[in-house]
Order: C-alpha cells, then sequence, then structure tokens
C-alpha cells in the first residue's frame, strides 16, 4: 500500500470565494498584474491588444504600473503584498484584473 501525499501541502487558509464575473468589458478598467513569470513581457501586449479590439471603450492598465507580485515568503509576507495590490488596484479604479497567464 501507498500513501500518496500532495505536493501543494494542505490548506492553510479559507478562500472567501470570487467576485460576481461581469457580463461585459466594455468601458471597464482592466489591470494586469504579473509574477514575473513565462514571458508577461510578451503575452500581456497580446491579451491587451485583442481586448481593446474586442470591448469598446476598455482601458487596459499595463503590469508596468503594478509591483511583480511574488509569491514566495511566509503566509504574512504574501498577504500584506496582496493587500497592497488590491488596494493599489482599488486607486486605480480596476472593475477587473488579469493574473496568472501562462504556466
Amino acid at each position: 500500500m501507498y500513501r500518496v501525499v500532495s505536493p501543494r501541502g494542505e490548506p492553510t487558509v479559507e478562500v472567501a470565494g470570487s467576485a460576481p464575473r461581469l457580463s461585459d468589458l466594455s468601458g471597464k478598467t482592466v489591470c494586469e498584474v504579473w509574477n514575473g513569470g513565462f514571458r508577461g513581457f510578451v503575452t500581456f501586449p497580446i491579451i491587451r491588444e485583442l481586448l481593446q479590439k474586442r470591448y469598446p471603450g476598455v482601458k487596459v492598465i499595463p503590469y508596468t504600473e503594478f509591483p511583480i507580485q511574488d509569491v514566495h515568503g511566509n503566509t504574512d509576507q504574501l498577504l500584506e503584498r496582496v493587500r497592497a495590490m488590491v488596494e493599489l488596484a482599488l486607486q486605480k479604479g480596476c472593475d477587473a484584473v488579469i493574473t496568472g497567464n501562462g504556466f
């Protein structure tokens, strides 16, 4: 008999859930947040261009206006970085955030 252990470990925080999905991005502000991985400098401009073609009046705030979101460190450090990013996104008027593109 073998015991299988997930490399992701056990959950340490309870996730409150996601915000409701927007029905349309027209006229909305979309923010790009990058963790420094998988060629975001290539993928984000492509995503940005496609959004602007598809949704009239969408405003995209590029990843360069946000600090790179490093996912390393202890839970308290990570939560502090997330809180700071959320505050910055609110200040910039983000209706939606694109993150995790790649991998």
